[in-house]
């Protein structure tokens, strides 16, 4: 029975590291995908100024 016990404890372990690796690198990618978003509407934004600037 304790080896049971125990199996179950290095499972729910292994679950909740597992979460919090995945919420980490979540947050990595959020922050990425926020800063590309950023980027690109910096780049539109020049692009547009620059076409009606030539008008």
């Amino acid at each position: 029975m304790d080896e049971n016990a125990q199996i179950s404890a290095e499972m729910i372990l292994l679950l909740g590291g597992l979460i919090v690796l995945v919420i980490i690198v979540a947050g990595f990618v959020l922050d990425i995908s926020g800063s590309v978003a950023g980027n690109v509407s910096e780049v539109v934004d020049t692009a547009r100024d620059s076409t009606i600037n030539k008008l």
